[in-house]
């Protein structure tokens, strides 16, 4: 049988791919796979370079000086009611008139206990004041509030002490109660009024309800800092920032050949060491650190705002409170600018200082173009005030944005880069793909769109965030590194260059430095790389090319 179709036969079946999908003609598909293939192995990734610097090969320091839960769900163990943090869904259903408490038209007016089935009329977000105490929002924004013996009403927009609640617990049965003392009960005429006489028991009775977390997905820095209260958080975040991410973290980037690392931080960075309650100081001083360490292994820096204040994309790693989105507000946008030119000014002559990204993946839905742009082209001249070769990085809207209407904005004249992310996940249309199908769409509709960018003559093309982690089930070593050879080779091609996310994560195939040390992903290729694959591909294949030799 020949070298080349003894190769592809390998392939194919460690990549589970189907012979009538990959390509038209099965014969086409088996010779121009094998080349591609090939060519992965014999030529390296090329090293170029944009304005005299090698691209950008980077990893992010992800949940690092900006908390995300799910990189270290670890960090909020200790935090006590911690399925009741601030932007938690919850759903109260009467026991004994089995309805649920709902607000008509999702706020502005009386509360009713009326509905059989729950839905967004119907949930309220935590706003946490302890762990006992609690303020009610509303699907359209206004809290839950009452004097004693009224009615409740969904009426308030700033939550003080009329919208704040104490809850008591007993498994999934609450009694909520007025800070005055009174209980909220839901009355025969499915009202609900604080007014309830004596203190009620965990039998069925108009003061107790069943409360239902219908959401519990946001675990970041006002999660943090606000579950635990000050003091302990700190001590948490102190910790964390302190071993997270060493010295020794960049020495192994740049032994692994990673020339840059993009730094995600918190709008109150610009007011460390005592930001406004409840986040917590520290992360300026390990910023600090990182520049140094930087300098040490001949690494560069990217700073990325990647929490802006209000939150731009209502996620835990925008430190969202609640899942909103308040950025877009004029005044919020100022307070933005100001961060840009705090890090402008600290950093803009550092000698690791690569670029600094104005803002981390806003919303498509939650914020105008218009405006996006209008903050942009500022936040570009505020770099520019500082320094004329700093890279200002601009991130495309997440949602459905086409990256292309960045470059149509003339945004500014010089090292402008625009940051794209790229994951063949958090898409139903992703969910079913298997391997094969999964890198044919990295050379049918990642490269392409590329070559788009980077053919529109406008500002550099960089993947500031891929990782080599999809929705295949029990995939293998070899299909994973197929798969991280197809996006390094593509992504290479971006004429900024790409970062994967993120150098650590208790989810192991989000972890760049598991998948270098279990080789997962191979960086890089020539005679190392030809002469393990070869050694795997003559185990696999001596029996159906050559038959036993006994």
């Amino acid at each position: 049988m020949p070298i080349m179709t003894c190769l592809h036969y390998w392939i194919w079946n460690k990549l589970g791919g189907k012979k009538d999908f990959f390509f038209a003609s099965a014969e086409m598909g088996r010779w121009a796979f094998c080349v591609l293939i090939l060519l992965w192995i014999l030529f390296p990734l090329a090293n170029s370079s944009v304005d005299g610097l090698d691209k950008v090969r980077g990893v992010n320091l992800g949940g690092w000086l900006v908390v995300e839960g799910w990189i270290k769900p670890s960090l909020f163990d200790g935090i006590p009611n911690r399925d009741m943090l601030d932007g938690t869904q919850v759903q109260f259903k009467s026991v004994t008139l089995q309805k649920y408490v709902s607000v008509d038209g999702g706020g502005g007016m009386n509360v009713t206990v009326d509905r059989d089935v729950a839905s967004s009329w119907e949930t309220f977000r935590l706003w946490r004041v302890s762990d006992r105490e609690f303020q009610f929002r509303c699907f359209g924004g206004q809290f839950l509030t009452s004097s004693e013996g009224d009615p409740i009403s969904a009426t308030v927009t700033s939550p003080a002490l009329n919208e704040t609640f104490y809850i008591e617990r007993n498994d999934t049965r609450v009694h909520i109660k007025l800070l005055g003392g009174n209980y909220v009960q839901a009355t025969m005429n499915n009202q609900l009024t604080a007014n309830y006489q004596g203190v009620p028991g965990w039998d069925d009775n108009a003061a107790t309800f069943e409360m239902t977390i219908a959401a519990n997905n946001l675990l970041g820095d006002y999660q943090l800092a606000n579950g635990y209260g000050h003091d302990k958080a700190k001590e948490v975040l102190m910790k964390h920032q302190r071993s997270f991410i060493t010295a020794g973290d960049f020495a192994f980037l740049s032994r692994n050949g990673i020339n840059t690392v993009r730094i995600p931080v918190g709008w109150w960075i610009a007011q460390d060491p005592y930001p406004p309650a409840p986040f917590i100081g520290g992360s300026l001083v390990a910023l600090d650190g990182a520049f140094s360490w930087a300098q040490v292994y001949n690494l560069k820096c990217i700073i990325d705002l990647h929490a802006a204040p209000g939150s731009q994309n209502g996620m835990e790693h925008s430190a969202s409170r609640d899942g909103s989105v308040g950025w877009p507000s004029p005044d919020y946008i100022s307070q933005t600018l100001d961060v840009i030119d705090f890090l402008s000014a600290r950093y803009a002559n550092h000698p690791a200082l690569l670029g600094i990204e104005l803002l981390n993946e806003p919303s498509a839905a939650s914020v105008p173009l218009d405006v996006l742009v209008s903050y942009y082209m500022r936040g570009y001249q505020i770099v520019r005030n500082y320094s004329s070769e700093a890279y200002v990085i601009i991130c495309q809207r997440i949602g459905n944005a086409d990256p292309m209407e960045l470059y149509q904005a003339n945004i500014g004249d010089s090292n402008i880069v625009v940051d794209l992310h790229y994951y063949n996940l958090f898409d139903p249309y992703f969910d079913n793909m298997n391997a094969m199908e999964n890198i044919q769409f990295i050379y049918e509709s990642r490269v392409p769109q590329l070559q788009s960018l980077d053919s529109a003559n406008g500002p550099l093309v960089y993947i500031g965030e891929w990782v080599n982690e999809w929705s295949v089930t029990n995939a293998s070593q070899i299909q994973y590194q197929m798969y991280g050879s197809a996006q390094l080779q593509a992504y290479d091609a971006a004429s900024f260059g790409w970062s994967y996310w993120t150098l650590k994560n208790d989810r192991i195939h989000w972890d760049f430095e598991w998948n270098i040390k279990n080789k997962y992903l191979l960086l890089g290729s020539g005679y190392w790389i030809l002469e393990y694959v070869i050694r795997k591909w003559i185990t696999a294949t001596s029996k159906q090319c050559f038959g036993n030799s006994s």
